[in-house]
């Protein structure tokens, strides 16, 4: 008898084991364990007008769970708003959803990530006149080189969700508890299309750097946020958008929509103004370096 419940055991634990391989293959990833919580780190200031903030966000590779940091990437048209994924709740199992652009921010299971994205919808910054205008109340910007900024501090509070311990996913034991509303569900249903190069490059530099996983940083990444995209770090960055592509772009199959590079710039940066955050209801709130 005691043999039997160890096969049975055994077996149910090759099987969880097996579940993130085959799901691979099926362009999903589902994990039969929680991700970690999310780290507390610094948004880096915005480096060039245009770029949108990407949330860190833990994935899952070969050894287990990656911090994939949070960084600044450049719009890939004009009025692209990005919604970062999630993990959710479902069957028994952690599912990741991934993240888009779009002409609004959809439906994230609730996870407060912090600058901007507090659990619903986006408050970081508006697209106005062909240019994206930064709330420095949750946006840390670099005002001598970006001047479309603005203070609402009550859009804020009005769309944060608290998370005082900080988890990564949505539903299930432990998860956060926000039910996708109907604005939600139908900003989700619009034509978007998935992450851009700069993005993937990204995150499969991440998914490279053993530092990167749970195993080894034991939640305490140490590049946990960076100013640009890693994989471009050593080579110039194209500056924003091409301003030539002012409509989004149609949804292709999930096809990756990419755009032409502008003149490219070397241009340096005085060190950002400090913006204070709002203090509100103790959530991990609009910015991470405060120990959310």
């Amino acid at each position: 008898m005691q043999v039997r419940k160890s096969l049975r055991f055994l077996l149910v634990a090759l099987l969880v084991c097996l579940i993130p391989v085959a799901s691979h293959a099926a362009v999903f990833v589902s994990v039969g364990f929680a991700p970690p919580v999310l780290p507390v780190y610094v948004q880096p200031p915005c480096p060039e007008p245009g770029w949108m903030w990407t949330p860190g966000y833990w994935a899952y590779g070969p050894d287990g769970y990656y911090w994939v940091p949070g960084t600044w990437v450049p719009a890939p048209y004009v009025g692209a708003l990005w919604t970062p994924g999630y993990w959710g709740w479902g069957g028994g199992l952690y599912v990741w959803h991934p993240g888009y652009w779009g002409p609004h921010v959809g439906y994230y299971g609730g996870v407060n990530y912090g600058f901007g994205y507090m659990g619903i919808g986006f408050v970081g910054g508006v697209w106005a006149g062909g240019a994206f205008r930064y709330n420095t109340a949750v946006m840390r910007v670099n005002t001598t080189v970006i001047h479309n900024t603005y203070v609402d501090r009550t859009v804020v509070e009005r769309n944060t969700i608290v998370n005082d311990r900080h988890v990564a996913y949505s539903g299930g034991p432990g998860g956060i508890n926000h039910p996708e509303t109907a604005q939600e569900r139908a900003y989700s249903n619009e034509r978007h299309t998935g992450a851009t190069s700069f993005q993937v490059q990204h995150r499969d530099a991440a998914m490279n750097n053993r530092a990167s996983y749970f195993n080894n940083n034991h939640g305490h990444p140490s590049n946990a946020a960076v100013a640009r995209p890693m994989a471009a770090q050593s080579r110039p960055m194209n500056q924003g958008f091409n301003r030539q592509q002012n409509a989004a772009p149609q949804n292709r199959g999930g096809q990756q929509q990419h755009y032409q590079p502008q003149e490219q710039h070397n241009q340096q940066h005085n060190q950002p103004q400090e913006h204070k955050a709002p203090e509100h209801n103790g959530g991990h709130g609009e910015s991470h370096d405060r120990g959310h």
